[in-house]
């Protein structure tokens, strides 16, 4: 796990708070949406399926600040929609960076170069840029040809100037574990990006492509493949080595999307940015009101073949802070990624 060592030592404090104030439900990062529009049409993603109104909307400032002020999370991840196509988007991270909260503002890099001189390098902001492959598989993923060349530009530039980059590849049955390798290895030893980030790509049902999206079986043999021959201790990957296990089905897990909440335009969505099964206007309403105990894979049929971070991650995480033996090889890796 390669995240920064400031930044595991204040989760872990963060999360030991969290444990001493017996806390069972508590967020560990925020998923903050402040617009849906977007400049691009992922065949993957439904948000731009919104209607025409609503994707003209762009979250207050202090709305989006607040938002994550309410919840408490040590981290936000900033989405949507594209956000740099949000005005304000500089000063919703300026406040967030301010309140000593770890940013990670996510971009298809088509519009980084461009407003790049709004931010400022800091240890607690990362642009947290898309690649889902090489060149071609890329620009196929997103339907338009030129973006991945852009994607790697902007990247070397945020470099160059001195900015944190972080990186989120989603892969679908098409993919192979060659495909992942290579792509990994060009971002790991050619770009050289700080952190990244893996999912499997979850059946999002807004999402115009419906044929493309892994099963539990399909994404534990692509991942064990990809993993073999010392690729996973390589890879500077952002994640526990207990969620890369439950990648490669070494391990299971119960879903706990409560850790990773979604705040959007409409408010907090149960149970997660990738269903929508209503929404509510603070925090302390999603976390009491909602009935956590149905979602899961063999709870609701819409979470059968779900292995995404955003339910599983957080699990990984509690499970290793319960376990001592989990605890320190969590940190020998932080440390050998720190290193690399």
């Amino acid at each position: 796990m390669a995240m920064p060592l400031r930044q595991t030592i204040r989760v872990g404090t963060y999360l030991m708070e969290q444990k001493l104030r017996k806390r069972t439900k508590f967020p560990l990062i925020v998923e903050l949406e402040p617009l849906f529009a977007c400049n691009l049409a992922c065949e993957g993603c439904g948000k731009i399926q919104h209607p025409a109104g609503v994707l003209k909307q762009r979250m207050p400032v202090a709305q989006a600040v607040g938002a994550v002020l309410e919840s408490g999370a040590p981290m936000v991840s900033i989405a949507g929609g594209e956000p740099l196509m949000h005005p304000q988007i500089d000063e919703i991270v300026r406040q967030l960076v301010a309140k000593r909260k770890y940013v990670f503002l996510c971009t298809n890099a088509m519009l980084m170069r461009k407003k790049m001189e709004k931010f400022t390098p800091s240890p607690y902001f990362a642009f947290a840029v898309h690649i889902d492959g090489l060149k071609e598989r890329h620009d196929e993923s997103v339907a338009k040809e030129g973006v991945f060349d852009e994607a790697v530009a902007a990247i070397k530039e945020a470099k160059r100037r001195g900015f944190r980059v972080t990186t989120n590849s989603t892969f679908f049955n098409t993919d192979t574990p060659q495909t992942i390798i290579e792509v990994l290895d060009f971002l790991n030893d050619d770009l050289q990006v700080d952190e990244m980030m893996i999912s499997p790509a979850y059946a999002y049902e807004k999402a115009p492509d419906q044929e493309h999206f892994l099963g539990v079986e399909q994404t534990r043999e692509l991942f064990k493949k990809a993993f073999a021959g010392g690729n996973r201790g390589r890879w500077r990957l952002n994640h526990s080595p207990l969620f890369l296990d439950f990648l490669e089905g070494k391990t299971d897990y119960d879903c706990t999307a409560w850790a990773i909440p979604n705040y959007s335009l409409f408010g907090w969505q149960r149970p997660c940015y990738l269903m929508s099964d209503g929404y509510v206007p603070t925090y302390r309403q999603l976390i009491e009101e909602t009935d956590w105990d149905k979602y899961g894979r063999g709870k609701d049929p819409r979470c059968a073949n779900c292995m995404a971070h955003c339910g599983y991650e957080p699990t990984a995480v509690l499970a290793t802070m319960g376990s001592l033996k989990e605890s320190i090889r969590a940190a020998r890796e932080t440390v050998s990624g720190n290193r690399g």
